[in-house]
């Protein structure tokens, strides 16, 4: 059980940690550690979120997990395709975003059609205890912790400890995602959108051209799940979405191995004989505007400041920026010194420079064109082989 000094100097240093400037990986590989310190756990897995959407971006393993990728695929059919109260996307609006199977369905783990159908045939795991990272409105990941068969089960306790951490870990993941990445080499270039054709068996019937090559760059480092688990939670979420139960077509920005950011979108197909279950994955590199709102989330703005970064990003100036928001000049610089501690920046010039071209690879341009794209870089800012 969580208690005492234990408890408190574990969350001490999850805070710490989760405030060290830390890339991802190495954030949540301390973080886990030291979580278990508290809250004993036999495996671990954790997942970044895409906030806007909740839909599943990265997949890291710890533990009895850690390298067993083989269900990856079934697990995001199942946590997306489904719902249940222990579900991510139910504990991201939930008012206590932490739960144990055992103790929400009165030790009857079978209850949960997750553990029946899958963690308890697969893995042989006794109960789950689950974590979402949700920073004020915003959820950047969740974690799930597992125990074995002859394990006591998380107790109250220590799903409220767990409860207490989910804004250190919201932190932690939300600053790690924009660390610069280990230099990689740029991708050769895609020309449009890449298409996956996903049937009802759950297997890629086809592809386009491009879309291996789109798919090869998804990569979550050495403790890192199965790349395709996000096509994957798409795939089921976008069956959900296909009986009605849902109102929105999914869709996730995740951030590639060379640094370039990716928009999934799933749609369901039907065929013309009525047969469901096929759904259509489209990947494209994200542009510009679509990547502004998470860059900007991930510096914990607030609402006023992220008004007046829009309007900076718009290249309008101070005083116009005022009278825009009804605000005085000097509140407006009061705001952007805030913006710049924030985002580790001293000027406009920088703050642009962060926000859209410090996400993207060297081979891009530093001009937007109409299109909200990029412009070619002239040929003398090209890389070699670019």
């Amino acid at each position: 059980m969580a208690r005492g000094l234990t408890a408190a100097r574990v969350r001490q240093d999850v805070d710490v940690v989760a405030r060290a400037g830390l890339d991802l990986d190495t954030f949540l590989q301390e973080a886990v550690d030291s979580v278990a310190r508290a809250v004993p756990w036999v495996a671990a897995c954790i997942a970044t979120h895409d906030p806007a959407t909740h839909m599943l971006t990265s997949a890291r393993k710890y533990g009895h997990l850690r390298d067993r990728n083989s269900h990856d695929h079934e697990f995001g059919l199942i946590e997306y395709g489904t719902v249940e109260p222990t579900a991510f996307t139910e504990l991201a609006r939930a008012e206590v975003p932490a739960a144990a199977v055992h103790l929400s369905t009165g030790g009857e783990v079978e209850r949960s059609g997750r553990m029946a159908s899958f963690m308890k045939p697969r893995f042989d795991f006794g109960d789950e205890a689950r974590l979402v990272f949700r920073d004020s409105s915003q959820v950047w990941g969740a974690m799930a912790l597992f125990r074995g068969p002859d394990d006591e089960p998380f107790d109250a306790g220590e799903v409220q400890f767990l409860a207490s951490l989910a804004a250190p870990f919201a932190h932690g993941v939300r600053t790690g995602m924009l660390a610069r990445l280990a230099e990689a080499p740029a991708p050769t270039p895609v020309t449009g959108p890449a298409v996956v054709i996903v049937d009802a068996d759950d297997q890629i019937s086809q592809m386009s051209l491009g879309a291996e090559q789109r798919l090869a760059d998804i990569n979550f480092g050495s403790a890192g799940g199965d790349p395709l688990a996000p096509v994957a939670s798409l795939v089921g979420a976008a069956r959900r979405y296909g009986r009605g139960e849902t109102s929105v077509p999914p869709r996730a920005r995740l951030r590639t191995v060379s640094g370039m950011w990716l928009v999934l979108h799933a749609g369901p197909l039907i065929s013309r004989d009525g047969r469901q279950g096929e759904v259509v994955i489209t990947i494209e590199e994200a542009r510009p505007p679509e990547i502004v709102s998470i860059v900007v989330a991930a510096y914990n703005l607030s609402a006023r400041e992220r008004d007046v970064v829009q309007l900076v990003l718009q290249g309008i100036d101070t005083k116009e920026i005022a009278a825009s928001l009804h605000l005085s000049t000097y509140t407006v610089q009061d705001h952007l010194k805030s913006v710049f501690d924030k985002a580790g920046v001293r000027s406009r010039r920088e703050l642009i420079s962060r926000v859209y071209f410090d996400q993207y690879v060297p081979r891009m341009g530093t001009d937007l064109s109409p299109t909200g794209w990029f412009a070619a870089a002239p040929a003398e800012d090209q890389p070699i082989g670019a």
